[in-house]
């Protein structure tokens, strides 16, 4: 029974916190009597397999009736006869099963952390809104709010989240509140737009550079910058196919005289300044088949977000249904619509564009006050926002954040103290000034055409997204969607000055202009985070792009036919590691085996003998990662050190293709800080010899295994303070460059495939459960399939299936209880 593990992790994570007293806080966060109370206290939160979710319920806010129909994965399908009905209980079932997801998220995006973890928090509080996420919610609020339609869902959405949040007990409040000791507070529309704009952040976050290759610029040329990053791989297998004629410009961005000399300037300024580093991998897949090479003669589309993993799931899986037309997929709990999914006519599903719509501006303060500041030859002065953040067990901190013509003043002397006095640097952010992107998923959810899904994806602004779609009537089609600035060649590549307008964006990209690529000849299109277009496009368009992927995507879908659902399943789940498939020769060449020792020369030969697929048996994938992961350290970070802070690493991508071209890969095969001239051999031989030390100790230890080596969990959101909440231990393959992207905690958080056949043919999956309380059965139920590579059949149901055997509880809401069915 589930109510028996449950008991004992809640017990033993308790006592942890209590005895150990390190929990998210820094003392004990709830009174531990009320939290053993047996009446109140977290027992309550035990849920018995038998449990049923059977209810019928009235709220006044509803004008007709609403029936819900749980399948046996307690996949909520939903049919209302009005929109707001729909949302209104869209909004209810998000907060039953998620409403301590939904309330940390938007509480950590507005930088009200430090309210529930206390001082710790509060660096990041400070970055949060500096960053300025909540003036961006606002700015956005008042588009989402100013069309009636969209106001009145939004609107019904958060009363549908309220009136579960009113109905709850003391007793009944989530496990989670009851360890930290506080209670959840109203929704407002302006929670669901911070949720929006954290998604934001977390997709564009890492996509700019200015801050690192400022520093950098120092240290390395333009050229030697653009070799070590580049924006254009030799191995690009772009989104829009090869070859296709982009039209002229709309726009023609003029970049101001000496932009390379004040770039340098700008780097004086940056001593000792670090950029917060993400996972370079993080990314997601998706693609689509035209009926010319499936055996069914119609489209198939496939998509994969990868993601952190979490329990409870990014994702909450459900059906929406009215008079108008039913949709199925993914949705994210704290915001109304599927966001990924299909319908009767359509489907559709998301990539990270990758794209830099974030860029860094250099202030000159009139003096430490920080009213004024100087632009286009005058003083002007800077609007004052002050932040009160509250945290637990200490006083209110107050933190005074100054506005620019650009942007929120994100670092300044009070927030790093390695900046002067008088300096800062402004934030100029996309999201900062978008309108309603929930209104793209609206539409998408009722689309039925080509033209239906382009006008959908106009008002989706931030952040960049590959929208890939397919219809019934056989149309295929991928967008790059998104707001993002026309710039001249290398704006925003470092950070820029902001004495006046000349670096400031001078205008947007029509959207027209987008790449874009619709019925390719070839039949398939596909996105996988790397460049959209070849050096062809128009515009320039950094970001920071991945490669392998998409290079593997293309590799198998370019030679396959008489494709199936099972096929694409079969492919979401592949791991096989291309960039070894041209690495592990090169590595081979230039290894002087002469000079390794017993046990390198045992790994050696695995290496050669591997099939370059990472799955979780695989040692080969776990020799191999950890012998590049050795060499990229041993080849380029005795130069990027001269830079004086941690820096990321040119990709394995790039370090290949130089290989390719030049033996002593630029120069740097060289150790500058030793006497001895090292070559490729030397490094790549060193390497290895390095890497067998740690295989024998893993080999003792039983880790040598691939899956064992990374082990791969999915935890809680509150991380190590709920450690027993976790599923770790996962025995799963694959790799940040694979197909199979999972990585230790990252990795592909939403399986879908659909195929759009009468009826339409879908299945999904994703590591965890609809449940987000740990005493359920429905918590982590799904992460055994998913990591195993199962999916489920996903169920389109129709109004008249209601006594379909499937169906296992129901909910009924009405406006009135005299009229409950």
């Amino acid at each position: 029974m589930r109510i028996i593990p449950f008991l004992a992790a809640a017990a033993v994570t308790v006592l942890l916190v209590y005895l150990l007293n390190k929990p998210v806080g820094d003392k004990v966060p709830m009174p531990l009597g009320s939290f053993l109370s047996p009446q109140a206290g977290f027992w309550q939160n035990a849920e018995d397999t038998a449990a049923s979710f059977n209810e019928a319920l009235s709220f006044p806010q509803l004008k007709g009736n609403v029936r819900v129909y749980f399948d046996e994965r307690l996949v909520p399908h939903v049919f209302a006869e009005r929109d707001e009905d729909l949302y209104f209980v869209q909004g209810y079932l998000h907060a039953k099963f998620r409403l301590f997801q939904m309330d940390l998220q938007t509480r950590a995006a507005e930088g009200r952390v430090s309210e529930i973890a206390g001082p710790k928090a509060i660096s990041y509080d400070r970055e949060q809104r500096r960053l300025g996420m909540k003036f961006a919610a606002e700015n956005s609020l008042q588009v989402m709010e100013k069309d009636a339609r969209s106001k009145a869902i939004y609107s019904a959405y958060t009363a549908g989240i309220n009136a579960y949040i009113h109905s709850l007990k003391k007793s009944e409040l989530p496990i989670e509140y009851k360890i930290l000791n506080f209670e959840p507070e109203e929704w407002t529309n302006l929670r669901t737009a911070l949720l929006l704009k954290m998604m934001a952040k977390m997709l564009a976050s890492g996509t700019e550079k200015d801050l690192a290759y400022t520093r950098l610029h120092q240290v390395f040329s333009t050229r030697q910058l653009d070799a070590l990053y580049p924006q254009i791989p030799d191995s690009l297998k772009p989104i829009v196919p090869p070859g296709t004629i982009f039209p002229a410009p709309g726009v023609s961005p003029v970049a101001p005289a000496g932009a390379d000399t004040a770039y340098f300037k700008e780097a004086t300024r940056l001593t000792a300044f670090e950029q917060y580093m993400p996972d370079r991998d993080n990314g997601s897949n998706n693609w689509v088949v035209a009926g010319s090479k499936t055996v069914a003669k119609v489209p198939i589309l496939a998509n994969d977000p990868h993601l952190e993993l979490s329990l409870p799931s990014i994702w909450y899986e459900m059906q929406l249904s009215t008079p108008a037309g039913r949709a199925y997929g993914a949705t994210l709990p704290g915001s109304p619509y599927i966001i990924i999914g299909f319908n009767d006519d359509i489907a559709w599903g998301v990539t990270n564009a990758q794209r830099d719509v974030k860029d860094y501006f250099s202030i000159r303060f009139k003096d430490s006050r920080r009213h004024e500041y100087w632009f286009n030859q005058q003083w002007k002065p800077a609007q004052q926002r002050i932040e009160a953040i509250k945290v637990k067990g200490q006083s209110t901190v107050y933190d005074t954040v100054s506005y620019t013509v650009f942007g929120p003043v994100m670092y300044d002397v009070t927030f790093r103290d390695t900046l002067t006095q008088n300096n800062g640097l402004a934030v100029k952010w996309a999201a900062h000034h978008t309108g309603d992107d929930g209104n793209t998923f609206y539409l998408l959810n009722r689309a039925k055409t080509y033209d239906d899904y382009v006008n959908a994806i106009k008002f989706f602004e931030c952040p960049g997204q590959n929208f890939v779609f397919a219809s019934k009537s056989g149309t295929i089609a991928l967008w790059q969607q998104g707001k993002f600035p026309a710039r001249w060649n290398s704006q925003g590549m470092y950070v820029m000055p902001g004495t006046d307008s000349s670096y400031n964006w001078q205008a947007w990209i029509p959207q027209a202009e987008n790449p874009h690529a619709v019925d390719p000849v070839r039949g398939y299109l596909f996105s996988a985070n790397q460049r959209p277009a070849d050096a062809a496009y128009p515009y320039y368009i950094p970001g920071t792009y991945i490669t392998p992927r998409a290079g593997a995507i293309d590799h198998y879908l370019g030679g396959m036919k008489d494709i199936t659902v099972q096929d694409m399943m079969a492919l979401q789940n592949n791991y096989y590691n291309i960039t070894a498939r041209d690495m592990v020769p090169l590595l081979l060449k230039y290894t002087d085996e002469d000079r390794l020792s017993a046990s390198a020369k045992k790994y050696y030969s695995i290496v050669k003998d591997w099939d370059q697929f990472a799955g979780p048996a695989s040692v080969g994938q776990t020799v191999y990662q950890v012998w590049m992961d050795s060499l990229m350290v041993n080849t380029w970070q005795d130069e990027l050190g001269r830079a004086g802070f941690k820096v990321e690493l040119p990709a394995e991508q790039t370090f290949m293709e130089l290989l390719k071209k030049d033996s002593t890969v630029m120069g740097y095969a060289d150790d500058i800080n030793t006497i001895e001239k090292e070559t490729i051999h030397t490094q790549i031989t060193n390497a290895l010899n390095k890497t067998a030390a740690l295989m024998t100790r893993l080999e003792r230890e039983g880790k040598l295994e691939w899956a064992k080596f990374k082990d791969v969990s999915v935890y809680h959101l509150l991380k190590d303070a709920l450690l027993p909440f976790a599923h770790t231990g996962l025995n799963v393959g694959g790799w940040g460059n694979i197909i199979n992207a999972v990585k230790k905690s990252h990795g592909p958080s939403w399986r879908m495939v659909v195929q759009l056949s009468t009826p339409v043919e879908a299945y999904g999956v994703y590591p965890g459960g609809q449940s987000g309380n740990p005493g359920s059965r429905f918590y982590d139920n799904a992460i055994d399939d998913w990591a195993s590579g199962r999916y489920y059949r996903l169920w389109l149901m129709s109004a008249e299936e209601r006594n379909d055997a499937r169906v296992k509880w129901r909910m009924d809401f009405s406006k009135n209880e005299s009229l409950l069915f």
